[in-house]
């Protein structure tokens, strides 16, 4: 089966991309590697997605974009994507576990992962106490003590979901008492919740424990002195890596390994597109993944719409074919379409294909059409000849005759 768009990531910018296509009627499938949802997933506080509610769970939101994808029709397999080839017009994507899947168009929403620190003991007591997720972990630290690391966003909004359970919170700040990274609303409710308490100008040095987490040695970023701190838990928030490995070698990405990709989605190859926290953006939260993923997906209809209606006419027509590029607004261009009637008229052999230029950008780009009108001859897929603006019907008859 070879589908229309293949979207790699079951994340917000994967399901969102899942429900434009599949309405678009698009034969559409996502691989996720787990239940669908990504990060956004694993977020139970989300305060500042629009719509008729004031709060909702990260965990219940994705459920409705799943829900919402699958009503539309859209295939969701469990598969993590790790071999691309993305050349010509039909793109493979293989899994882990080997399989192989087609389509004409596809969408890289891989995501991001949280970034560690690989200080001493965070590998080694890794879900012995260490934690990238508060929504996954928190109920098993009820009543005890936790520590977490950063201070943005994310990090002060899973502080302030953890005290829920935990007895205590306290943040490692890198910055001076009263600076954080986070937004001023989320500050001002951290700073007031009693169960939060902070460690300034402090970064986490070394975290210590046999089977669990009993401790932390803090060290001060202006003195360098060392003191410990006794905790159950270590939390943290800093950051993400985008999951991009795969992809070092065939799209162009930043120096951070995000995806680079213009307004449209569109990547440095024909028919890829990427959103979504692995693209490189300013923000990357539900609200711009999910914009991300329904701007990819309706340029993946675009470009499919071009291409396939062009390979049809014009690639795999079985007579030679005069290909003219017009635009409504461009006088010349219409009366040229006229001349063209004229100078096929009785010609056998031979069909005329118009493209609006507008429409048709990707394909008046690859042929490097930069004036209107410009009339291509095309036989068996090639171009034979061409002519741009100005020209005549006796120039049209010496074109037909190449």
């Amino acid at each position: 089966m070879i589908y229309d768009v293949l979207i790699a990531g079951g994340g917000p910018a994967g399901l969102a991309a899942g429900i434009y296509a599949s309405r678009a009627k698009l034969k559409t499938i996502i691989l996720d590697k787990g239940r669908p949802g990504g990060q956004a997933a694993t977020t139970m506080e989300m305060e500042n997605y629009p719509g008729s509610f004031q709060e909702v769970t990260g965990p219940g939101l994705m459920k409705q974009f799943a829900e919402h994808a699958a009503h539309f029709g859209t295939d969701v397999q469990r598969g993590l994507v790790e071999k691309v080839d993305l050349d010509g017009p039909v793109k493979r994507l293989t899994t882990k576990d080997g399989r192989v899947f087609e389509a004409r168009s596809v969408i890289l929403a891989p995501g991001a992962e949280p970034r560690t620190l690989n200080i001493k003991g965070e590998g080694r007591l890794r879900g012995k106490g260490v934690s990238y997720c508060a929504t996954c972990d928190a109920d098993f630290f009820e009543d005890l003590d936790v520590v977490v690391v950063g201070n943005g966003d994310a990090a002060v909004e899973e502080a302030m979901y953890l005290t829920r359970f935990a007895n205590e919170v306290t943040l490692i700040v890198i910055h001076d008492e009263g600076v954080l990274d986070c937004n001023k609303t989320s500050a001002e409710r951290a700073m007031a919740n009693p169960k939060i308490k902070w460690e300034w100008q402090s970064m986490l040095e070394e975290i210590i424990g046999d089977e669990l987490v009993e401790k932390v040695i803090l060290k001060d970023v202006k003195t360098g002195a060392l003191r410990e701190k006794e905790t159950n838990g270590v939390f943290f928030f800093i950051g993400t890596v985008p999951k991009t490995e795969f992809l070092r070698d065939v799209l162009t990405l930043d120096e951070q390994g995000y995806i680079l990709t213009n307004e449209m989605m569109e990547t440095n190859i024909p028919g890829v597109y990427a959103a979504g926290d692995a693209r490189a953006k300013y923000l990357r939260q539900v609200i711009t993944a999910a914009s991300d993923g329904a701007v990819a997906a309706v340029a993946a209809e675009k470009y499919l719409d071009e291409t396939e209606s062009f390979r049809h006419q014009v690639l795999e027509a079985s007579e030679r074919v005069l290909l003219t590029f017009w635009a409504p607004q461009s006088q010349e261009s219409i009366e040229a379409l006229a001349m063209l009637d004229r100078a096929l008229y009785g010609e056998g052999g031979v069909s005329l294909a118009k493209l609006d230029s507008y429409r048709n950008k990707k394909t008046a780009a690859l042929y490097l059409v930069k004036r209107i009108p410009t009339v291509l001859l095309f036989e068996d897929g090639r171009v034979l000849g061409r002519l741009e603006g100005g020209f005549t019907e006796a120039d049209i008859k010496i074109l037909l005759q190449q």
